[in-house]
């Protein structure tokens, strides 16, 4: 049974990651036809991200009152009509109102899912729930540049939402099982594993909460930030051109996705924290040469660099949670960090955009190399409470 699961849990985050990067793709065409602003692809964008952040906030205690099957039935089922209802879509109006259930199914699905995962299955099962995110991930602009050739966006959110109700329909079916499994789960754990309702202040107020929200922050920060941002150094400050420059971008997202499903093996040998220890480090060096004066081709090889060392960090650190707060407090926990990751991703990225504005974008590598720094610095804290015994628990 716990075979069926994962497989479930796969094509979840395959599902996950499809509608993740396919606005920006369609959006050029969308928009003159829809005759919106440029400007409204980041409004739609910021509702998907604060509903998610709701959703993510409110995860635990959905996943209490309905279990794990049922909240990512309802949650996938709330993606598929929004994105179907995308491609219906005559206003603008009609979008931002529809990226609320998109970010709130987002939210419960991810953070469910995950805290799932950490808590059943081993550490190279999380890298490579996050590698098949990111297959989602690419998938969803190619199905959709298939569509956009004929000049139509709607036929590819179309299909996007139908592999999304193929989806729901595994869920319906597979919820009698989901039921069997966490009722029997739950009178082998007892009362005393049994997920906790702590408030906000609660949460955070348990050793080592704070820095283990703080590294999440920075993480999704720096990831978003240098996928957003990055062509534009390269063009701009290191004179590469932009098809160039766009390239060695989708290297860069590559090195993330391929660098989770190499950590799935090394998971086998290294633990959850030498794996984020060393993707920290790497990824720091790789901050460092791409803010030096060096040549074209270090600046560049530096992305895929960076890549492979954010890969392993974000799920090993979500794998930990279990560890580091107990069974208990792993659900609410997880949803917390799962809001401050979509909180770093969606504030940072115009921070720095902000700044560059002020300055120039040369100050990337300077606030890669700081969020890299922190993020280290925050884990380390961690690890120290952890070996001293004031960590963890049931």
């Amino acid at each position: 049974m716990a075979t069926v699961f994962l497989l479930i849990i796969y094509l979840a985050f395959i599902s996950l990651g499809l509608p993740d990067s396919i606005l920006g793709a369609a959006w050029p065409v969308m928009r003159p036809e829809l005759g919106a602003p440029l400007s409204a692809a980041g409004l739609i964008s910021m509702v998907v991200s604060a509903s998610t952040i709701v959703s993510s906030l409110n995860s635990s205690r959905l996943l209490r009152r309905f279990g794990t099957g049922m909240v990512s039935f309802l949650s996938t089922l709330l993606t598929a009509a929004a994105l179907l209802g995308f491609s219906f879509s005559q206003s603008v109006v009609f979008l931002v109102v529809l990226a609320v259930p998109l970010g709130l199914g987002a939210g419960a699905i991810d953070a469910g899912l995950n805290n799932y995962v950490a808590l059943h299955y081993q550490a190279r099962h999380m890298n490579w729930l996050h590698c098949f995110w990111g297959i989602g991930a690419t998938l969803g602009p190619a199905i959709l540049s298939a569509f956009l050739h004929g000049g139509s966006w709607r036929g590819g959110y179309r299909v996007i939402a139908g592999l999304q109700f193929l989806l729901v329909l595994v869920l319906l079916a597979a919820l009698p099982m989901w039921r069997r499994y966490e009722r029997a789960e739950q009178a082998a754990l007892g009362e005393e594993s049994a997920p906790r309702d702590l408030t906000v202040r609660q949460l955070l107020s348990l050793p080592g909460a704070r820095p283990a929200m703080t590294a999440f922050f920075f993480y999704c920060a720096s990831e978003i930030t240098l996928g957003l941002w990055g062509s534009s150094f390269l063009v701009e400050v290191r004179g590469i051109p932009a098809a160039q420059a766009a390239l060695w971008v989708s290297v860069y997202y590559g090195g993330i996705t391929i660098g989770r499903g190499i950590a799935g093996f090394v998971t086998m040998k290294l633990s959850n924290r030498q794996l984020i220890r060393a993707g920290q480090l790497i990824a720091l060096f790789g901050a460092v040469l791409l803010l030096l004066p060096l040549p074209e081709t270090v600046s560049c090889a530096s992305f895929l660099l960076i890549g492979m060392g954010y890969a392993p960090i974000y799920p090993a650190m979500l794998h930990e949670t279990p560890v580091r707060f107990g069974r208990a407090n792993s659900g609410q926990l997880m949803g917390m960090q799962m809001a401050l990751a979509y909180t770093g991703s969606t504030l940072a990225p115009s921070l720095v955009g902000a700044a560059a504005g002020l300055t120039s974008i040369s100050i990337l590598p300077f606030f890669l190399a700081g969020a890299s720094l922190v993020m280290l610095l925050c884990c380390e804290r961690v690890n120290r409470l952890l070996a001293a015994g004031k960590m963890g628990g049931r």
